[in-house]
């Protein structure tokens, strides 16, 4: 299940109880006094973990607490500090604190690891507060509370190719030959409800990530069909692959479809639009005669295209050596 938004309550641990104590020896029968100091409350840290790619294991788990610091003992005993609680998290994730609406950090790159919370500090021990005009000094002070906060999580895919266009266009299909990730495929029209990855590998160890973004619609910017939900991933992607069907089911022009597409992505963002992109005439394996892709050509003069077929595996090499070079000059 893809699951990329969260809300989650984090509390760091309290701080331990400093003690009030005295000694109490043999042949000493009135000792000074000797309460410990509490420990340190468990700090809670988000670390982004490269085996993660999706919001799941919040899904059924909502709060997350780090342990309290250990209280005070006699004979000068501190407190031990509370275990620190790590929690991980998939690379792309935005962390915004709930209360006031603001982003606290885009975990964008795999290992980076930030405390969200801090442990609450131990409190003194009587043994603190002895002077020579207080010898016997009965108060101590109470540990102090763990930060808290309430989250939200949401997860930006972070890929260097998004495959977008109209639902039905064949991304999931293009994605299945270019690399080993296997999403949904079938014979019906259908589309893909979460984004999907693979890592396509090229000769020579070469490879690169590619995002299957679920098909858009017209009015996606403002919230229609999965709208905001996926319009978000494609932020994250270097370069843009835009799937046209040469032949669409509902008999519409492809190169009008592809002009409602950047518009949609214009009006969700306009950085959209400088992003590289290359055009992917699909299932050309359907045009015998060669004319249905000659009359796109025209329409979509002066784009960079590239004719495929996911089917026969036609022109797949050079749309992916392309799209590494792309990626290359990115870098």
């Amino acid at each position: 299940m893809f699951i990329d938004q969260a809300y989650i309550r984090v509390k760091a641990g309290d701080g331990g109880h400093g003690c009030v104590s005295f000694r109490r020896e043999k042949y000493i029968p009135k000792g000074g006094p000797d309460g410990g100091d509490g420990g340190r409350g468990g700090h809670v840290y988000l670390v982004t973990d490269a085996s993660k790619d999706t919001l799941l294991d919040f899904a059924g788990k909502h709060d997350w607490q780090a342990r309290n610091g250990g209280g005070g003992q006699g004979k000068n005993k501190h407190g031990a500090d509370g275990k620190d609680l790590v929690v991980p998290v998939p690379a792309g994730t935005l962390v915004y604190d709930q209360n006031f609406g603001i982003l606290l950090k885009d975990m964008s790159q795999p290992g980076m690891k930030i405390r969200i919370c801090k442990g609450g500090r131990g409190g003194y021990g009587n043994k603190r507060f002895a002077t020579p005009t207080r010898q016997a000094p009965r108060i101590a002070i109470r540990g102090k509370a763990g930060q808290e906060r309430l989250l939200r999580l949401e997860l930006k895919l972070i890929a260097d190719v998004g495959l977008v266009g109209m639902p039905n266009a064949g991304k999931s299909t293009l994605l299945s030959r270019c690399s080993a990730a296997r999403p949904k495929i079938a014979a019906y029209p259908f589309t893909t409800l979460n984004p999907v990855l693979g890592i396509v590998e090229l000769s020579d160890g070469r490879r690169f990530v590619m995002a299957d973004i679920p098909g858009l619609i017209e009015g996606a910017h403002s919230g229609s069909g999965l709208g905001h939900d996926f319009l978000r991933h494609i932020e994250r992607t270097r370069i843009l692959v835009h799937l046209l069907d040469i032949m669409p089911a509902d008999g519409a022009d492809p190169a009008a479809n592809y002009k409602a597409i950047r518009r949609e992505l214009k009006l969700y963002s306009p950085e959209l639009m400088d992003k590289p992109e290359i055009i992917a005439l699909t299932k050309v394996d359907l045009d015998s005669d060669g004319k249905l892709v000659k009359d796109i050509k025209k329409k979509l003069k002066g784009k960079k295209v590239v004719v495929v077929s996911a089917v026969t595996g036609q022109g797949l090499g050079e749309l992916t050596e392309k799209l590494w070079k792309l990626i290359q000059s990115k870098k």
